[in-house]
């Protein structure tokens, strides 16, 4: 995947999450929204490693074709 798409995608997934983030926090209670928050930091958490794994695979890729 390229780098540009997955800066796509996470643009599109952090326009997803304020979205949710402001939803969230109309309907549910403090604790809730707690509980949600931890999950949501979570998310953010995997996905960054995520990334960092697909430029690891990427950047191995790149090397590997110019030796």
């Amino acid at each position: 995947m390229a780098m540009s798409t997955i800066s796509s995608s996470v643009s599109h997934y952090e326009s997803q999450l304020s979205v949710v983030s402001k939803l969230t926090k109309a309907y549910y209670r403090d604790d809730q929204q707690v509980k949600f928050m931890n999950l949501q930091a979570e998310v953010d958490s995997l996905l960054s490693q995520l990334q960092n794994l697909k430029s690891q695979k990427l950047e191995a890729t790149v090397e590997q074709s110019h030796n």
